[in-house]
C-alpha cells in the first residue's frame, strides 16, 4: 500500500527523472569520440545524433511515454496502456535522431504494433540467437519505480515486463530488476544498495551478479568500455559511482564526469548513472545550470520532467495556479548590490520589469504561473523548501551556493534576473543576503541587514538565518 512521501523522497524521486535527463545531454556529445578528461565535460550537444547542447537523446525519450502514462494516472501493467507506449515509441522512432540497433529492430520489426506483438518478436530473435542484451532497456527503466514505488515485487514484474519488450535476453530484464530495485532503496531511504534487488533473481544467476558488482566496485570505471552491453553498463554506471570520491551533493557532478569520461557509449551510461545518483541524492543536488539547459522529445524541459515525476510518483495532478488568497507584498525591486538583480515575491512575475531576461523562482509554480516570454533555460525553479527542519532541506549549503552562482553566472552572460518566492519573506531574502555577500563582500548577517532594507517583511527562517551567520 502505497504512503505519503516525505519532502526528501519527492526530492529524490524527481532527481532520479532529472537525474537520467540531464546524464543523457551530458554524454550526448562524447559517444563513441574520444576520451576527455572529466573536469572537461559539458553540455556540448553534437554526437551521433548531432544534439543541441542540453537536448537528450533515446535514453531519455524513451523513457517518457512510460512517464507520462503514469502522470495520466495509467496502470502500466495494463496490457492498454503498454500498448499505448508501444504506440509511442513506434512513432518516435521514425524521427529519432540516434536509436539502438536492438530497439530499431523491434520497434519496426512487426506490422502488429501491440506490446505482446513486439514482446514475441524480441523473443523469437533472442532464441533465435540473436543478441538481445544490449543497454535499450536500462537506460529507460526509471518511470517503473513511480508505479511501483512501494511493490518491490511488483517492480521487479514491471521491471521484466518492459525490458522484454524489445530485448529478449535475460540478462537485460535482471540488470533492469537490480537498477530498479536499487533506485526504489535509494528513493525511500537515501541510500545506495544496488544489492538490495539480488534476491529478486533467478538463483541460479544470483551469485553471477555479485561478482559482477563487485568487479565493478573494484574497478574503474574506463575498465567497462564494452557498455553497449547491458553488463557493462550497469558496471561501467556503478563503477562511475561507487569510485568517486564524494560524499555529499557535489557526487552527483562528479560522478557523472566519470561516467561520460569512461568512453564508448557515454549518452546511456552517464543516464543510467544519473538516474540513480538522483534517486540518492535528489533533484536538489543536481546542478541547476544542467537542469535549466536539458530538454528533448517531446518538446519538453528539465521543469516539465520534474513536474511529470511529482505527479506520476504522487498522483497529485499539478496545479494551474498557486498562492491564491496570498496578500501581494508590493512590486519587484532591484538589489542594492547589484541592481541587474531584482527580488520581489511571486506575483512580480505577472508584469516583470522589461528590463528582466532570466528569472530565478525559489518556490513552485503553477502552470499558469511560469512567464511565457522567459525562454526555458533563462528560468529555473529551484528546489528549496521554506521550512527550518534540517530534514527539509538535506542540501541546504550546496543548493545555497549553487543558486548564488547560477544567478552570478547569468549576470556575467549580461542577464538581468527576477529572484523570488512566494512573498519574499524567507527564500528571497536568504538567497539575495546570500548573492550580497557574495557581490560585495560582506558577512551575511550585514548582507541579510541590506538586504531587509529594500524588503522590510523579510524574515528568513531560522536555519537560513544560521547558514549567513556563518557566511
Amino acid at each position: 500500500m502505497s504512503q505519503p512521501l516525505t519532502t526528501a523522497q519527492r526530492d529524490r524521486a524527481v532527481g532520479a527523472m532529472v537525474g537520467l535527463a540531464v546524464g543523457d545531454a551530458l554524454g550526448a556529445g562524447y559517444e563513441f569520440g574520444p576520451a576527455v578528461p572529466p573536469d572537461e565535460v559539458a553540455m556540448i550537444g553534437g554526437g551521433l545524433g548531432d544534439f543541441a547542447p542540453g537536448e537528450w537523446t533515446d535514453d531519455t525519450s524513451m523513457a517518457i511515454p512510460m512517464l507520462r502514462a503514469l502522470a495520466r494516472g495509467l496502470d502500466l501493467a495494463a496490457a492498454p496502456t503498454q500498448d499505448l507506449i508501444v504506440e509511442d515509441w513506434v512513432e518516435w522512432s521514425y524521427e529519432a535522431a540516434d536509436i539502438g540497433v536492438t530497439t530499431r529492430e523491434a520497434l519496426r520489426g512487426t506490422q502488429e504494433r501491440s506490446a505482446a506483438a513486439l514482446t514475441r518478436h524480441a523473443r523469437g530473435r533472442f532464441e533465435a540467437g540473436v543478441p538481445g542484451a544490449g543497454n535499450g532497456t536500462l537506460m529507460r527503466t526509471t518511470p517503473l519505480v513511480f508505479a511501483r514505488l512501494w511493490d518491490p515485487d511488483g517492480l521487479t514484474e514491471l521491471a521484466r515486463v518492459y525490458s522484454a519488450l524489445t530485448h529478449g535476453d535475460p540478462e537485460a530484464a535482471d540488470a533492469c530488476v537490480l537498477w530498479n530495485l536499487a533506485q526504489r532503496h535509494a528513493i525511500l531511504h537515501g541510500e545506495f544498495d544496488l544489492e538490495a534487488g539480488l534476491d529478486r533473481l533467478p538463483i541460479e544467476r544470483q551469485g553471477m551478479w555479485a561478482d559482477r558488482i563487485r568487479t565493478a566496485e573494484a574497478g574503474e570505471p574506463g575498465d567497462f568500455t564494452n557498455n553497449g552491453w547491458v553488463v557493462g553498463a550497469l558496471q561501467c554506471a556503478w563503477s562511475a559511482i561507487t569510485t568517486t570520491p564524494a560524499d555529499g551533493p557535489e557526487h552527483v557532478e562528479r560522478a557523472l564526469r566519470a561516467a561520460v569520461a569512461a568512453g564508448h557509449d557515454t549518452d546511456t551510461v552517464a543516464a543510467i548513472a544519473g538516474s540513480l545518483l538522483g534517486a540518492k541524492w535528489g533533484v536538489s543536488a543536481i546542478p541547476l545550470d544542467w537542469r535549466r539547459r536539458v530538454h528533448g522529445w517531446p518538446g519538453l524541459t528539465g521543469r516539465d520532467l520534474a513536474r511529470l515525476a511529482i505527479v506520476a510518483v504522487t498522483g497529485d495532478e499539478w496545479p494551474r495556479r498557486l498562492y491564491e488568497g496570498v496578500d501581494p507584498q508590493g512590486p519587484p525591486v532591484p538589489l542594492a548590490a547589484d541592481p541587474g538583480v531584482w527580488v520581489g515575491d511571486v506575483f512580480g512575475l505577472a508584469d516583470l520589469p522589461h528590463e528582466v531576461t532570466s528569472v530565478v523562482s525559489l518556490c513552485r509554480l503553477g502552470d499558469q504561473q511560469v512567464p511565457a516570454h522567459i525562454p526555458a533555460d533563462k528560468h529555473v525553479e529551484v528546489w528549496l523548501i521554506d521550512n527550518a527542519a534540517p530534514e527539509e532541506n538535506p542540501h541546504l549549503e550546496f543548493v545555497a551556493r549553487d543558486t548564488v552562482d547560477l544567478i552570478a553566472r547569468l549576470r556575467d552572460a549580461g542577464e538581468t534576473v527576477y529572484v523570488h518566492c512566494v512573498q519574499a519573506r524567507s527564500r528571497t531574502p536568504f538567497i539575495a543576503a546570500m548573492y550580497t555577500a557574495r557581490v560585495s563582500g560582506v558577512p551575511g548577517v550585514q548582507a541579510l541587514h541590506e538586504v531587509s532594507q529594500q524588503l522590510p517583511q523579510a524574515h528568513p527562517n531560522r536555519a537560513f538565518r544560521a547558514h549567513l551567520a556563518d557566511v
